[in-house]
């Protein structure tokens, strides 16, 4: 039902208040100069609340109460909390596309803590090194975030009628890099990390499975199934469960730690006791240390990811299977290996021919 009041302000000028109350809706209200105007918009109002798309709680809550309620079920929880920073006081029918690309354009320009050429240990030359921006990458991960809050809003809430991040143009991706390493590199490297048992577990564990520093680091005993060799990945970063191959000396390894473990501790490798706050052990030093010592240039933890992949490629193994090993949910992440997998594909093609006998 609705109720269109007349008000006349002190310079004379005439609005009407239009209150729509319809049971099993809270009620919505709207100021017009014409009472065509107002008649029009309480006839539509009413109208759009029996079907269901009336969304006159995107004037009613903020962001910031999104945030909220979609707080529980974020996997990026500090991205979206750097929405409720820019966004949290904002109503929800005030995120334009308009609003959020000029966000997303600072985030491009904005320089991080990085920098664009590795230090030299000339105090001079590296106080006048420049700092990195954000990649395209980076910030597509910063509007997914925002875009998995709003859409909660539209699905799940029914708060928003459209989520505006489907407007958003999205900043151009790299392809990515494919930095692995050679065989006298991965000796060189092996060798250097074994005056550090953790860190020698962790770096075999990562070449042997393809696993991601957060996966291998946070790893528990409850996950790894010695019999079936095995490690189990129940929430990964696609939100599936994966299982990992647990083979060779990353499968020897974890058997000999399981022996010593600490009873009252499941993790593979808990922190030190001055560190009781962290949730695993914090390997960056010694991580560092090996790759200086094995003369390793352009070489991050991640790409010892990369550096599984690429040996699986080059094994002949077929992109399809790397991904699952992976946990990749497209094919596109893997696209980069396939230049490594051009002989398998060549020596596959002459199986096919020898079998048709041409």
């Amino acid at each position: 039902m609705a109720n269109i009041q007349k008000r006349i302000g002190k310079d004379g000028a005439v609005s009407y208040r239009t209150q729509v109350r319809l049971k099993g809706f809270p009620p919505d209200t709207a100021s017009f100069a014409r009472i065509t105007d107002a008649r029009a918009w309480a006839q539509k109002t009413e109208a759009d609340m029996r079907a269901g798309r009336h969304f006159g709680a995107s004037k009613r809550h903020t962001f910031s109460e999104l945030a909220d309620e979609y707080s529980p079920h974020a996997r990026d929880k500090v991205r979206l909390e750097y929405w409720r920073s820019i966004f949290g006081a904002d109503t929800l029918d005030t995120l334009t596309p308009a609003k959020i690309s000029k966000q997303r354009d600072k985030l491009l320009s904005e320089e991080t803590n990085r920098f664009t050429k590795p230090e030299t240990g000339d105090i001079a030359v590296d106080a006048k090194r420049e700092r990195r921006k954000r990649t395209g990458a980076t910030v597509n991960r910063y509007l997914a975030s925002l875009s998995a809050s709003l859409g909660y809003g539209v699905k799940t809430l029914q708060w928003i009628e459209r989520n505006p991040c489907e407007r958003i143009e999205k900043p151009a991706e790299s392809k990515g890099r494919v930095r692995f390493l050679s065989d006298d590199e991965r000796s060189a490297l092996l060798s250097g990390c074994k005056a550090h048992p953790d860190l020698y577990l962790a770096v075999v564990l990562a070449l042997s499975t393809g696993a991601r520093q957060a996966e291998i680091m946070t790893l528990r005993y409850g996950q790894i199934d010695f019999v079936r060799q095995v490690i189990i990945l129940p929430k990964t970063k696609n939100g599936e469960t994966r299982a990992l191959p647990l083979v060779s000396s990353a499968f020897s390894l974890l058997q000999e730690r399981a022996k010593i473990r600490t009873l009252n501790d499941d993790r593979v490798f808990p922190p030190t006791r001055f560190a009781k706050k962290a949730e695993y052990l914090d390997l960056r030093q010694p991580w560092e240390k090996a790759i200086k010592g094995a003369g390793i240039t352009d070489f991050h933890w991640h790409d010892l990811r990369h550096t599984a992949a690429s040996y699986l490629a080059m094994s002949g193994v077929s992109l399809v299977e790397i991904s699952k090993i992976l946990g990749h949910r497209t094919m596109q992440m893997v696209s980069r290996y396939s230049h490594l997998s051009e002989g398998h594909i060549v020596a596959t093609g002459e199986k096919l021919a020898a079998r048709l006998g041409i």
